[in-house]
């Protein structure tokens, strides 16, 4: 069985000739997004519709797609809130430092002592940095900005990832 990982979101249709808007949550959309890549439409957990992409173009902060199957709003319409994903087999190497989100998605969270914080539970892909979500037990999710002086450590064997909590991210620290 193909797995797959999501590369972004359909928000909305774009115009009449079968655009889409996307917000996306891969790293490299000129590459993911470039005429001819293949990519599915996920529809439910268990059933993806293969798409090619015929056009690619960037409109505000929005990746709009056009699609070799589908010529109109009609077509595409159905596709609103579904997400764009692409089989897990064409994915290229990441380099160091790099990952994809399904694989740190439930990943323990640790800070330097090793004390358990919680579990990435998330990622909330913004213009400025990715932002971690950190599930935590009886207090509010923890909000961790995915730079170098909070993000110290990944383990991917383990799925432990190490931080920094720098002062004032914690709301429910006193």
């Amino acid at each position: 069985m193909t797995n797959y990982l999501q590369v972004g979101k359909i928000v909305n249709t774009h115009g009449i000739r079968g655009e889409v808007r996307v917000q996306s949550t891969t790293n490299s959309p000129e590459e993911r997004y470039a005429k001819g890549s293949e990519l599915a439409i996920e529809v439910s957990k268990s059933e993806y519709i293969p798409v090619t992409v015929k056009s690619h173009r960037v409109h505000k902060s929005f990746d709009l797609l056009t699609f070799e199957e589908y010529s109109n709003i009609n077509d595409v319409e159905k596709y609103k809130t579904k997400f764009l994903v692409v089989a897990e087999e064409l994915l290229h190497e990441l380099e160091e430092n790099e990952y994809y989100a399904n694989d740190l998605i439930g990943s323990e969270v640790v800070n330097e002592a090793e004390e358990l914080l919680g579990e990435l539970s998330d990622i909330l892909f913004l213009p400025a940095n990715d932002v971690w979500v950190v599930k935590r037990q009886g207090k509010k999710d923890l909000l961790l900005p995915n730079i170098k002086s909070v993000i110290r450590k990944v383990d991917l064997d383990n799925k432990v990832i190490t931080v920094h909590v720098l002062e004032g991210l914690d709301a429910d620290e006193d």
